[in-house]
């Protein structure tokens, strides 16, 4: 048995089985989901690039979050648009490790640039007087780097971690591959295959208490000031929503990957699996392009821009 599990190089994806008389439907809506997606990420991205007046820390975290939310759908949607066309749904064990490396680093980088943005906010509010000392274009820099080194690296090692030479099985029950599923698979258990998935949780849960007490503090010094409290209205509550939904959208993943019930239906398991590549990768850039006002007009003035010379 451990020869024959040696020698597995493809897994199989389930959550496609049964949808052959949906499979063109559900290839145009997602490839037009997906179309969304670029749409509105490239506008607001498109926008900040090329206006200089948005050259400032809010919007460069901004920016990073809608280039990040192309990056994590990238990982997912071609390969589930192929799949939606094909009679078979397989994936090669490092394409599997590959998606689950994008589709990972993605969500953890999320919560990099979030905890970026509220320390942003929590200088420009509560330290006025200290922000562009602080919040230089050199540590900008730094601290976009980091944002997106960090995840990077601990995902790396995760990956590596759940790569495993002997393999005792090769199905995964998802539309995608996911680490702990992947490890799952594995003849043979690791310490390793625990304690580095366990730091990294607790690493990001400690992004989130971060994120989550900065904005109180935020709060209680905004009550202070009418001016405080109005910036905080406008550029601190679409923080919040963001967080409130990539939070929602992995917690509700993990948690139904681990206690999901498998009586639900297939449809019904298959739109619980795919809410974290969906939800958030479009609601996030709407928030910021509705909500903030200099982004709003930016981007409209730039559609203006770009019809007109269409016409002409």
């Amino acid at each position: 048995m451990m020869e024959n599990a040696s020698v597995i190089t493809r897994l199989t994806l389930s959550g496609l089985d049964g949808i052959a008389r949906y499979r063109v439907t559900l290839f145009l809506l997602t490839l037009l989901c997906y179309c969304v997606i670029w749409l509105v990420n490239v506008t607001v991205v498109v926008t900040i690039i090329v206006d200089k007046n948005l050259h400032e820390p809010m919007y460069i975290f901004i920016c990073n979050l809608c280039i990040n939310g192309l990056y994590g759908t990238a990982g997912f949607y071609p390969k589930f648009l192929h799949d939606l066309l094909s009679s078979i749904h397989v994936i090669s064990y490092y394409g599997c490790l590959l998606q689950s490396f994008v589709l990972s680093s993605s969500a953890s980088a999320d919560f990099s640039i979030l905890a970026l943005m509220a320390y942003d906010r929590y200088v420009a509010i509560c330290r006025p007087l200290a922000y562009h000392s602080v919040m230089t274009k050199k540590r900008v820099f730094v601290y976009v780097f980091l944002a997106w080194l960090v995840p990077f690296f601990l995902l790396f090692l995760s990956t590596i971690t759940t790569s495993s030479p002997v393999l005792c099985g090769s199905h995964i029950p998802k539309l995608y591959c996911v680490t702990w599923l992947i490890s799952n698979l594995a003849c043979s258990a690791s310490l390793a295959r625990v304690i580095i998935p366990a730091f990294i949780y607790t690493f990001y849960v400690g992004h989130v208490i971060f994120i989550v007490w900065s904005y109180i503090y935020v709060v209680k010094i905004s009550h202070a000031s009418k001016e405080n409290m109005r910036k905080f209205m406008q550029t601190c509550l679409p923080h919040l929503l963001s967080l409130v939904i990539v939070t929602a959208s992995l917690l509700f993943d993990l948690l139904y990957m681990r206690l999901g019930s498998k009586q639900l239906p297939q449809n019904a398991q298959n739109f619980l699996s795919m809410q974290i590549v969906l939800i958030p990768p479009i609601i996030n850039p709407l928030i910021y392009g509705f909500v903030l006002t200099k982004i709003r007009k930016r981007a409209f003035n730039l559609c203006k821009c770009c019809v007109f010379k269409l016409q002409s």
